[in-house]
């Protein structure tokens, strides 16, 4: 008996070279590991020029998938709004 490489169940293989239970786990396992190749192509592809932010043009990091950069992401209008909440909350807690 064997442990899936995807999904760690049990199996007994139908060759000795088998490492996944089912066709579908051997699909999904396949899809997952074209898709990381292709985030790492375009991450070295990135690397190679820089990559600045829409909003503020300051460099922005190569793991960054984001057209912006994190400063620019967080609206201040909705974290007031969020603090707002909090405290109100709090308020309501504290009677």
């Amino acid at each position: 008996m064997k442990h899936c490489q995807w999904c760690d169940q049990r199996f007994r293989p139908n060759v000795a070279y088998q490492i996944y239970c089912s066709e579908a786990c051997r699909s999904q396992a396949t899809r997952e590991k074209i898709a990381d190749k292709y985030i790492e192509n375009r991450r070295r592809k990135w690397a190679k020029k820089p990559r600045l932010c829409k909003a503020c043009g300051s460099k922005l990091s190569i793991y960054n998938d984001d057209l912006l950069c994190d400063r620019c992401l967080i609206n201040p209008s909705e974290v007031k709004k969020a603090l707002k909440e909090i405290r109100e909350f709090l308020k309501d807690e504290d009677l």
